[in-house]
């Protein structure tokens, strides 16, 4: 690797990624990561090289790596929380992916990706009232469905409890 500077060789790798050249792109993330090992953007995009191609386990210390880092913006933070719970529910370690998961959506409320997987994860540990209540408010709050939108109160009073009847 030559002495560019951080941001040319970071955005070298991104080019290489979306050219769909993904293992050249991991190479040159590796090699970054390597060099600068406590960058947390260079930590993300790392980890989601190895998420892209299947390779979650290693990108597990990765996304570790950038979450405890600092400099990471707000939208790859966001990243990171979805990538590292989504990476630990695809390996099994449903406990993890529901503490990360739970971490980033106290972070971040807004975002319903992450309640999204954080309702898989809960799901995964037979959680699924808790599940159903998330996807359920999520579903009244966001949905631009018309039909939805008709039942939004009774969906979001039902999402409390679901073995309510009356």
């Amino acid at each position: 690797m030559t002495s560019e500077s951080k941001e040319v060789l970071l955005a070298e790798a991104i080019r290489l990624r979306d050219q769909g050249r993904l293992e050249e792109a991991r190479e040159h993330l590796l090699a970054l990561a390597t060099r600068f090992p406590d960058d947390a953007e260079v930590a993300y995009r790392t980890a989601a090289i190895h998420d892209r191609l299947g390779l979650e386990s290693e990108a597990v210390a990765h996304y570790e790596r950038c979450l405890s880092g600092t400099g990471l913006s707000d939208e790859n933070r966001r990243g990171a929380f979805l990538g590292l719970g989504s990476t630990y529910r695809v390996l099994g370690r449903y406990a993890m992916a529901v503490d990360t998961l739970r971490l980033g959506v106290s972070q971040y409320p807004d975002d319903g990706a992450l309640q999204t997987f954080l309702a898989m994860a809960l799901f995964n540990i037979e959680r699924h009232h808790e599940a159903m209540q998330i996807l359920l408010t999520l579903l009244a709050t966001t949905s631009h469905d018309p039909y939805v939108q008709q039942y939004r109160r009774s969906i979001e009073h039902y999402s409390k409890d679901l073995e309510e009847t009356a």
